[in-house]
């Protein structure tokens, strides 16, 4: 065992003696250390069940012959952390998750590892650690939140972001708003729609790293205990059998990923930790080009907030991630590893009860083309992503003057003032990997402009968008500003105009003249410490995953 190193033989005997101090005998010795990396945390809705459902598995560990650790991890709640300066945070926060698991299992010599996340950074986090340590490992997401009600109407998180809008542009009453922040979010979970964290949870199902049914389970549901369990007992089987994540995430697993996210319309967060967790595999070819090629392959089948009605509970009776992999398995690599020690093939075999009203099939899809598309142009040379799922038909091609502004908080300030119109297009820069730094999300803007029902109003930025923005936003603009991009050229007034179908981004400049205002731009410089500044100084760009270098 590979927690032999901390506890065999004479040369072992003090790291044993430590070992007592925390309660093992000589029986324990004997047996696997099983860590668990637990991102529990009081403040982040998404986690506070966690702390509950470790004991599960913990019991679980013992009785089936195991040793137990449960180490912390840090999580981050982008919604608590939008629109200031914690935002900055949000993105960097994968890198240091990732480096705590491995930190904890390389100096402790874990055999195995169970990883419970919720959260947007959380999941991709442990998922990169898992792949650089790559010892058996297997995950348990927490689950979505129960959706809240709202005189009779289903409501999220999201519906509250727009809200404040519209209560500011004088379309809804202080009072109803009020009301409606005490029942949307009901309890623990992760926010209730498609949104980043319950992509990731349906992504992470995909690459077979976590039990069929665990993403859509609920936070609050016997069946998320129930999975935890079973989760438990499978890491033995994992451990028995040798499957480390090398076996499971392959490059047709990566591939499997994506497909079901265009097939979902999930977050283009997506876009940026999928790469990720690929880069920690050697030999992967893992892009948002792969991204672009597939769209065009896999249509849209399930309409889930914010680009439908639906939400994850409904996905969930619906039949879950199986159900969608069993009406998408004619695209997928079903040769595929998983952590139930099979085969996708053979975890799809009894997959027969789905509701497609909710899962349509490829043959009657919501839309033709997967949710998420790729663009590139004269100011994305790079590329930038869009969810188009959640945008309108007549909003997939538009063209429009500039906004300008150099940060997140000068554009808000803007769209309260009633400076943003019908028609426009934002622009939204220095707000990318190195500019921001830390790339924030532009919930804020996105939905002050639905809540004010600007709904020709594109955004583009080189920041990126929470899972939840909806509408013609257009994130992930490489080269960013603050590499000289191009995006650092456009001025007010300009032109740019936007073509999804055609997958096309340009600013109405000749490539003269955007070469000639970059040799004059004055960047905008950050006074940064800490964290932030060691971040900002070793980000690699958006269509690099903004891993660090």
């Amino acid at each position: 065992m590979r927690s032999d190193n901390i506890k065999k033989g004479i040369n072992r005997t003090s790291h044993r003696s430590l070992l007592r101090a925390c309660g093992l005998n000589d029986e324990d010795m004997k047996k696997p250390f099983i860590g668990i990396a637990n991102s529990y945390t009081d403040i982040v809705p998404g986690h506070i069940h966690l702390k509950d459902l470790v004991k599960t598995v913990k019991d679980t560990i013992r009785a089936e012959g195991g040793v137990p650790f449960e180490f912390s991890t840090m999580a981050v709640c982008d919604g608590i952390a939008m629109n200031h300066e914690g935002m900055y945070y949000s993105l960097p926060s994968r890198e240091l998750i990732a480096n705590t698991v491995e930190s904890m299992a390389m100096a402790h010599q874990f055999d195995a590892l169970i990883l419970m996340p919720t959260c947007d950074k959380v999941v991709p986090g442990m998922l990169m650690a898992a792949a650089r340590l790559n010892i058996p490992s297997i995950v348990i997401t927490g689950g979505p939140m129960m959706p809240g009600k709202f005189r009779g109407e289903i409501v999220d998180f999201i519906n509250v972001t727009e809200a404040v809008g519209a209560t500011q542009a004088g379309k809804m009453s202080e009072e109803d708003l009020y009301e409606l922040e005490k029942c949307a979010c009901p309890g623990a979970g992760s926010c209730a729609g498609l949104f980043t964290a319950n992509t990731m949870a349906c992504l992470t199902e995909t690459l077979g790293m976590s039990l069929p049914g665990c993403a859509t389970a609920h936070a609050v549901s016997d069946k998320k205990v129930e999975i935890a369990e079973k989760s438990a007992k499978a890491i033995f089987k994992l451990i028995e059998n040798d499957i480390k994540p090398s076996d499971i995430l392959t490059q047709e697993a990566f591939e499997n990923a994506i497909i079901v996210d265009l097939a979902l319309g999930g977050s283009t967060n997506t876009t940026l930790h999928i790469p990720a967790i690929a880069h920690e595999v050697e030999g992967l070819d893992v892009t948002i080009d792969l991204f672009d090629k597939l769209s065009h392959e896999i249509p849209y089948i399930c309409s889930i907030r914010p680009g439908g009605n639906n939400h994850m509970i409904d996905v969930d009776n619906a039949g879950g991630i199986p159900a969608v992999m069993k009406n998408l398995e004619s695209k997928l690599n079903t040769d595929c590893m998983t952590v139930t020690s099979q085969k996708v093939s053979e975890n799809l075999k009894e997959v027969t009860n789905i509701d497609y009203n909710v899962i349509h099939t490829i043959d009657e899809p919501v839309r033709d083309e997967g949710g998420i598309a790729v663009l590139y142009g004269n100011i994305a040379p790079n590329g930038s992503v869009i969810k188009q799922g959640a945008v309108n038909e007549d909003m997939l091609i538009h063209s429009g003057p500039c906004k300008v502004f150099n940060s997140e908080e000068e554009c808000v300030t803007a769209i309260e003032n009633g400076k943003i119109v019908d028609g426009d297009v934002v622009v939204i820069k220095y707000e990318g990997p190195k500019g921001g730094p830390g790339m924030r999300e532009m919930l804020n803007p996105t939905a002050a402009i639905m809540g004010r029902e600007l709904f020709h109003v594109a955004l583009i930025t080189d920041g990126r968008f929470s899972g939840g923005s909806r509408g013609p936003c257009v994130g992930h603009i490489s080269p960013e500003a603050a590499e000289n991009g191009p995006i650092a050229a456009i001025q007010d007034g300009d032109i740019v105009s936007i073509n999804v179908k055609e997958r096309s981004i340009n600013l109405e400049l000749s490539d003269d003249e955007i070469r000639e205002r970059l040799s004059k731009v004055k960047h905008v410089e950050r006074n940064l410490k800490g964290w932030a500044k060691q971040y900002q100084q070793l980000a690699t760009s958006a269509d690099k995953g903004a891993v660090l270098k």
